[in-house]
């Protein structure tokens, strides 16, 4: 919930910054859209109606009448100067009298809204030499428009506002609606956070109650496994167990036939070579409980797949009483991944298990002679190993190294604190 409320205040943050950019832009629009609307009423209300053949031809009785005119009527409000000019590219008339009958080089826009009406607005270049009596005026916008002089000969009208008061009308149109924007924009915050909360409390609920069915069902299977495994010692293992004991008691007394004492003595290892191999298969099914058991024990019935197959097996496990429940259960789990892979994967002759106690330090040495492999490749699907536990060890605080080379048997070292 608090991810999404922050993801929200940046989400809100970074649309009103954006509003507020194309609102700007819009207002902007706005005011330019004004200037032109400006400008076209002057020229086809004021401008036009004035404008006469001799002021066209320069004649001064006809400047001075339309000059007298132009200041009464057309440099108010925000025009700061107007220009007239010709298809020439010549000022007919401007306010300031020095441009008047100059002539300068029109633009594709100008003479498109000449040729064909219209209006065009744009920032005035200051560096532009009709424009060298404005420089000190700072930013100007500049409007364009088609007049026509009584007979019909086309003039261009050109007004110039000064863009400070464009922007001051932008900022008054955005004004208007920025507290609309956010106010809206924090009414949809605002109703939507109990939506996500409501949704939210349900998607917690509804992964408590996946939570406790994934529990429930391991702790079934937890169960069931436990059952089966003590079944299996408690009935089999055990009979297994009186069966090989009286093979080999039953051996002895048949001293008068040492043939059949010999066959007797043969089942009853063989019976015995079985009841390792099940007490592993039950390790498979139920790790022991290694706080009665010991890790010793636990150890020894893991490596006995590995004696009855043949392989020669060295275990030694230091004394392991004073280890904690954590450093022994993640020793355990470690060897038992180890040794199925040497023997399921490194087809060794020898293999080696060592745990030892130093200090506050718990070791794990697990060693075959097998086929090894490149720990640098990576695990193929459905083959994780000991990959799978490097979290687990990682979280512990433990350490765990892999030496290993093609041919070249393999090396599991874990150390852990204790």
């Amino acid at each position: 919930m608090l991810q999404f409320v922050a993801a929200g205040l940046v989400a809100l943050i970074v649309l009103i910054v954006g509003s507020g950019w194309l609102s700007k832009r819009a207002a902007t629009a706005e005011a330019i859209a004004d200037a032109r609307a400006t400008t076209r009423l002057l020229a086809t209300t004021v401008v036009q109606p004035a404008l006469t053949r001799g002021l066209v031809r320069q004649q001064s009785a006809s400047l001075d009448r339309f000059d007298v005119f132009a200041l009464k009527r057309l440099i108010v409000g925000d025009v700061l100067r107007i220009k007239i000019w010709d298809s020439t590219g010549r000022i007919v008339y401007s306010d300031e009298t020095r441009l008047i009958g100059q002539r300068f080089t029109l633009g594709q826009a100008e003479l498109r809204v000449l040729e064909t009406g219209g209006t065009a607005a744009a920032v005035s270049d200051l560096t532009e030499p009709e424009n060298r009596y404005e420089k000190n005026w700072g930013p100007l916008l500049e409007v364009y428009t088609q007049v026509r002089v009584r007979g019909g000969q086309p003039l261009l009208f050109e007004a110039y506002y000064s863009y400070d008061d464009v922007s001051r009308r932008s900022e008054a149109v955005l004004a208007a609606f920025r507290p609309i924007t956010v106010a809206g924009l924090l009414i949809f915050v605002a109703l939507t956070i109990p939506v996500v909360w409501v949704l939210a409390r349900r998607l917690d609920a509804s992964a408590a109650e996946r939570e406790r069915l994934l529990m429930a069902a391991v702790e079934a299977s937890e169960a069931e496994r436990r059952r089966i495994a003590r079944d299996l010692h408690d009935g089999v293992v055990q009979d297994l167990a009186g069966i090989s004991f009286g093979a080999s008691a039953t051996a002895r007394e048949l001293t008068d036939r040492p043939e059949l004492a010999g066959r007797v003595e043969a089942l009853g290892t063989r019976i015995r070579q079985s009841l390792r191999t099940l007490r592993s298969l039950l390790v498979e099914i139920y790790p022991p409980d290694l706080r009665t058991e010991g890790l010793a024990a636990a150890l020894d019935d893991l490596v006995a797949p590995a004696l009855a197959s043949g392989v020669q097996v060295e275990l030694d496990v230091d004394d392991t009483s004073s280890v904690g429940e954590e450093a022994t259960a993640l020793t355990w789990r470690v060897a038992q991944e180890a040794v199925r892979n040497a023997l399921r994967h490194g087809h060794p002759s020898k293999l080696s298990v060592r745990v030892g106690v130093r200090g506050d330090t718990v070791s794990l040495d697990v060693v075959d002679d097998g086929v090894g492999f490149d720990p640098r490749m990576p695990a193929r699907e459905g083959h994780l190993g000991l990959r799978g536990l490097r979290d687990l060890i990682t979280e512990s605080g433990s350490t765990l190294t892999v030496e290993s080379a093609p041919g070249s048997g393999t090396a599991v070292r874990l150390e852990t604190a204790r």
